[in-house]
């Protein structure tokens, strides 16, 4: 008997310690239970689509997504914003609530007309250094690939003095990006909006009040090619300029909606959506201040040159550059995450990560592009457009459309998880916000 409850108790042990360990899929993140901020749990439900997210300058993580009543994009009926507000690092969060409510109305079938329809595709930024927040949005009825420059899809931009409690009427800002490209060579455009997910923000240039904002556009051209530009404003968003000028599209074809980060010199960097991975381009700076530079020549980044693969999918994406320490020999340098969908098709949201350990990592677009060094699977479901931003402990909040209830009825649930990077790299690399960046400074003026 005696011997018999030992092996029970030896098998009890085994098994108590095997469920505490992390298998292989633990650590890929897929098992790490997700918290459903925008929850669509039947094929029914208004559902959600569109995660954007912005900390505050104090440490609130701001989400917003788009409720679609008509469960399609902008221009076939009615949207809201819809937000929440974690205090505490993301361990809770607010209740949802309504930044601002489309009323689904075509006016005339003049789409010009119909401003309030609906409110979707929002890009988001928190001022680092106040409590303003800028939300740019599509807005009105009118499609992306219906619209033209008589007609276009129009630009909302939204702001909070609160850290995203209240906000402010939405006005439209159309103008902004259309006139500067009516003459340029792919002009003028038929339609553009502003990437979804995060606005960045600078953490080198200041210029009067406000570090400078940076955002990326998806423009529809005069031949009905998707080009990219990037746009940057120097007072949180009232007035914006076009990044290089407008003769030359960092991505002149090809790419699709676009994000943006700063490599550690405080070069810019460019990734856009493209079937089968990503296109990349690098703007260097000769005068930051001025934003003064040019573009290289872009590249892209797939299976072939052990870049970041999308399987049979283009889809939405976010950058994030971070410091860290490299934990096998304790070298100080950035890593660049990139999220997409590994497929097959719109499944499987993850994080591709790469070392930046010297300059010459990132000297070119095809340099950046080639020669990731690993990746981090988030949910093995059926799943598609992802953002993250740093925490103020220094993890990361990741924002992903997941169809987690298998709704298939036009949108998501959104759902949150953290991470921090020695989980997403299995313990290669370590934050470190005191990393030195003066090794990175050969090539910033």
């Amino acid at each position: 008997m005696k011997r018999v409850l030992f092996f029970l108790s030896v098998i009890i042990l085994s098994f108590s310690y095997a469920a505490s360990q992390p298998s292989d899929i633990y650590k890929d993140g897929v098992r790490k239970k997700a918290k459903e901020l925008f929850p669509t749990y039947t094929s029914e439900a208004v559902p959600y689509r569109i995660p954007s997210i912005a900390r505050t300058s104090e440490g609130d993580l701001v989400a917003i997504a788009d409720y679609r009543f008509c469960r399609a994009d902008i221009g076939f009926g009615h949207i809201d914003l819809h937000c929440r507000i974690s205090n505490d690092n993301g361990k809770s969060w607010g209740n949802i609530f309504t930044i601002i409510e489309g009323d689904g109305q075509k006016i005339d079938d003049n789409p010009n007309l119909s401003l309030t329809a609906g409110y979707g595709d929002p890009c988001l930024v928190a001022d680092c250094k106040s409590e303003r927040v800028l939300l740019i949005c599509v807005c009105g009825y009118q499609t992306f690939f219906n619209s033209s420059r008589q007609y276009p899809n129009q630009v909302a931009r939204l702001y909070s003095e609160d850290g995203g409690k209240t906000w402010g009427a939405p006005e439209i800002i159309t103008e902004q990006f259309y006139k500067p490209l009516d003459d340029a060579p792919v002009g003028p455009i038929k339609s553009m909006f502003i990437g979804s997910g995060r606005i960045h923000q600078s953490r080198y240039v200041k210029v009067g009040d406000y570090y400078r904002l940076y955002a990326c556009m998806l423009a529809r051209d005069k031949d009905n090619n998707f080009c990219n530009f990037v746009v940057y404003s120097d007072d949180f968003g009232l007035n914006w300029n076009i990044l290089g000028g407008v003769d030359v599209a960092p991505i002149p074809t090809g790419g699709d909606e676009p994000k943006t980060e700063e490599l550690p010199d405080g070069s810019l960097l460019l990734s856009s959506r493209c079937s089968g991975g990503r296109l990349y381009n690098i703007f260097t700076f000769t005068n930051a201040k001025t934003a003064k530079g040019s573009w290289g020549k872009h590249a892209f980044s797939g299976k072939e040159n052990s870049g970041v693969e999308a399987l049979n999918n283009s889809c939405n994406g976010e950058l994030l550059i971070l410091p860290v320490t490299r934990n096998s020999d304790n070298k100080d340098m950035y890593i660049v995450l990139q999220s997409l969908p590994f497929g097959s098709g719109r499944a499987n949201v993850g994080i591709y990560y790469k070392e930046l350990a010297s300059v010459e990592d990132f000297d070119t677009p095809e340099n950046f592009a080639r020669d990731w060094d690993g990746r981090f699977q988030v949910t093995h479901k059926a799943s598609a457009y992802s953002t993250m931003i740093e925490q103020k402990d220094g993890t990361i909040a990741f924002l992903y459309e997941e169809d987690t209830y298998g709704t298939n009825g036009g949108g998501y649930t959104i759902a949150y998880k953290n991470y921090s990077v020695d989980e997403i790299t299995k313990g290669a690399y370590s934050f470190n916000k005191k990393v030195n960046r003066k090794k990175f400074l050969k090539r910033l003026k």
